[in-house]
């Protein structure tokens, strides 16, 4: 038997490739980031090819620093930005336009003419997700009616649509070579065009946003014994390797931190923040502002469902206090500079750059910062910002246990912010519960792992997986009951503050650039 697992996190900032043994431990990494393209306010892109090549160079780098070759991985999966949507040709397999990125926001008059024609709860009831901005099927309609010629390549089958799991899988397999076309039940359910209990494309759906069904591609199981494919021997990883797995990064997330009963939960850190619950076979149809969606499916078995609240920006705030206020000089100096203050100074800071997600569903918010005084320093900003994080999640688990009837005893964390450990105390004291961090904190990658190496034998069952979880550290609440409603109440005040901020309705829809493939390079080594 092989005697490592790959795994592919193509995430919103940037891509790793992973190696795991069978105790679940890291064996080696690398990472590459990729440029976040803005080519207007509200407007968020990514380069595929850009994407594609990250993705070799970091598979080979880690391979070469091993020193293995394809026999000793026993299988690959991939996890990736679930609703960022890519649109390519299928004969030459360039990209169509630059992929439309889950946080982009130039689809919110699509989003507000579903709800005015009445389409909104159709949407609700069969794909568990309200209109959006966030999820693809308003960007793949976007590129049908703003890039010249995409509609009729897309009437005959040549122009394909997927999420990025897609994108890499159609490229590690051959490409325009015999490139397999598909995506998994979790990454579909981000769609709003499959329906939740057939777990099929859903005709009515795809005929509100005008999409053929041609360009969409086949649904199969988060874990596959049969597979999706193999590697090329002319790949990144030299040599024929079987693709079993493809889940979405926060039910990848779920699944490295083996939350398999119902009940159980986890909230990953990242550039945004997901907290996920297990219903188990149950649907659980949401009340309180929550998304229903997949959270994962084992070859043949039931398929187990979620109740998930999206937050669009809490790492990525971080990132904004670095790159454009230019306050920090890295994520960590926030901890730095918030530590240099007992408190926020009565300072919030809602990032509602992308709109308001989950429980609020608000895209008529924009950002604020708001109460401040000139005692105010960037310590109190970096210390607002950390806060945010943590309000944010709490405002997503009230929701949630009034949608499931569940109380959170433990948070189970992970994510690259849970490397700030006061943040995570700030979590612990906001929430009033205590936080865990296991030991592998990036749970994603080893979500996308566990999900080939339980299809390809390597692991035998999911105690396996259940034996390799282990507690890494633990923030206990420090707050008393006073402290925590009164910071929350400012904090709610403060979010009232970012609403009605843009006329959704009046808000024109932007046009695409005159020469959308100006900016996309030609693929180098496309299918290979």
């Amino acid at each position: 038997m092989a005697d490592f697992i790959g795994a592919v996190d193509q995430g919103t900032t940037s891509t790793r490739f992973m190696v795991f043994d069978h105790a679940g431990q890291e064996a080696g990494r690398y990472q590459l980031e990729h440029e976040q393209i803005m080519p207007r306010a509200g407007w968020v892109e990514h380069n595929p090819v850009e994407i594609w090549e990250r993705t070799r160079t970091v598979i080979r780098t880690v391979m070469n620093r091993l020193g293995i070759s394809a026999p000793d991985l026993g299988a690959l999966g991939i996890t990736n930005q679930r609703e960022t949507t890519v649109v390519w040709d299928r004969r030459t397999g360039r990209p169509l336009y630059n992929a439309i990125v889950w946080q982009d926001t130039r689809t919110d008059r699509i989003a507000a003419r579903l709800e005015r024609e009445g389409k909104g709860e159709i949407i609700r009831h069969r794909a568990g997700l309200p209109p959006a901005t966030y999820f693809a099927g308003g960007k793949v309609q976007w590129i049908l009616e703003n890039v010249d010629g995409v509609r009729e390549l897309a009437e005959r089958g040549d122009a394909l649509f997927g999420t990025t799991d897609s994108w890499l899988l159609w490229n590690l397999t051959g490409g325009t070579d015999g490139g397999v076309h598909i995506t998994d039940v979790t990454n579909a359910s981000r769609t709003m065009l499959m329906d939740l209990e057939t777990l099929d494309w859903d005709d009515e759906l795809l005929s509100f946003f005008g999409i053929p069904r041609a360009m969409l591609p086949e649904i199969r199981p988060s874990a596959d014994p049969r597979g999706y494919g193999t590697t090329r021997t002319s790949g990144p990883l030299g040599g024929e390797v079987p693709l079993t797995a493809s889940l979405g990064d926060q039910q990848a997330a779920m699944v490295g931190q083996v939350c398999f009963d119902p009940g159980e939960a986890k909230n990953t850190y990242g550039t945004g923040n997901f907290l996920l619950l297990n219903t188990g076979t149950e649907l659980v149809r949401s009340q309180a502002g929550l998304l229903t969606t997949v959270c994962y499916r084992f070859g043949d078995e039931p398929v187990r469902y979620a109740l998930e609240g999206s937050i669009a920006v809490t790492g990525s705030a971080v990132q904004w206090l670095r790159d454009q206020l230019g306050i920090i000089r890295d994520a960590a100096h926030s901890e730095v500079l918030a530590r240099e203050v007992p408190d926020n100074g009565g300072v919030y800071f809602v990032p509602a750059f992308s709109g308001l997600f989950a429980p609020y569903w608000r895209s008529d918010a924009r950002g604020a910062i708001v109460g401040l005084s000139r005692f105010n320093s960037r310590q109190h900003i970096a210390r607002a910002t950390l806060e945010a994080i943590c309000y944010q999640s709490r405002d997503v688990a009230e929701a949630m246990e009034s949608d499931s009837g569940v109380h959170l005893e433990v948070l189970k964390v992970d994510g690259g912010v849970t490397a700030n450990e006061l943040c995570m105390q700030m979590q612990a004291d906001i929430l009033g519960v205590p936080v865990s961090r296991p030991v592998v904190a990036e749970t994603t990658a080893l979500g996308a792992a566990y999900g080939a190496g339980l299809a390809c034998g390597f692991w035998k069952n999911t105690d396996e997986l259940r034996a390799n979880w282990a507690e890494d550290r633990r923030w206990e609440p420090q707050w008393d009951d006073e402290q925590r409603v009164a910071g929350h109440a400012g904090w709610r005040k403060a979010v009232q503050r970012t609403l009605d901020w843009v006329d959704v309705d009046d808000d024109p829809v932007g046009a695409a650039p005159a020469d959308p493939e100006a900016a996309l390079p030609t693929p180098s080594g496309a299918g290979a």
